[in-house]
């Protein structure tokens, strides 16, 4: 197994711990407001969505790869993640965790997470994208998995203190995207304290 795989493989374990964690001081609120028309427990439905993907995909093997990095799985998929039918999904995958949607969360991770641990990384799921790596792919995982576990603790007002290794597939993928499409500069300015970002500013 290469290093890169483990620490990949270690990012997402690590951002899971933390999903659960967060999951698990929602209490009774999963009916509170969570992102955009998304409440609570729709958030975490989504953010689920996370592990189950990695299920899916694999199960679907790809001949080739389609999809080089997970810089390339972003720009690939732009405009296929908003609008109404994504909205549902996150509903419906929040519904799908039943009367305790911690322990539900709790259960999945506890699931996938010794599946990808098992894996090589070199498998070749079938993503949104199209085929990939599966070590090119986890790292979107652990980005999503990061991203809306922000989202939910910034949600319950409690402290987002994102865990090292999966901040650092996070703020690489991040740069990777901006350095691609000519948004360094911006990014890099608001960093060091020089400015804010402009409105709407994503790398997505």
């Amino acid at each position: 197994m290469s290093s890169s795989w483990d620490t990949s493989r270690r990012a997402f374990e690590d951002a899971a711990g933390w999903l659960v964690c967060t999951a698990a001081l929602v209490g009774e609120r999963w009916d509170e407001p969570g992102l955009g028309e998304w409440d609570l427990r729709a958030l975490v439905g989504h953010t689920s969505r996370s592990f189950l993907t990695v299920e899916e995909y694999l199960a679907r093997p790809a001949a080739t790869v389609e999809v080089a990095s997970a810089e390339d799985y972003y720009r690939a998929i732009r405009g296929r993640t908003d609008g109404p039918a994504v909205a549902q999904r996150g509903r419906d995958a929040g519904a799908a965790l039943g009367d305790d949607p911690a322990a539900a969360v709790a259960a999945i991770a506890a699931r996938v997470v010794p599946f990808v641990a098992a894996c090589t990384g070199d498998e070749l799921p079938t993503t949104l994208a199209g085929g990939m790596r599966l070590a090119d792919y986890l790292p979107t995982r652990t980005f999503e998995l990061v991203v809306h576990t922000l989202d939910l603790g910034r949600a319950l007002g409690v402290p987002v203190d994102v865990p090292a290794l999966p901040a650092g597939t996070v703020l690489g993928l991040v740069s990777e995207l901006a350095i691609g499409d000519g948004l360094a500069g911006p990014l890099v300015l608001a960093a060091t304290g020089r400015g804010g970002l402009p409105d709407g500013f994503t790398v997505l």
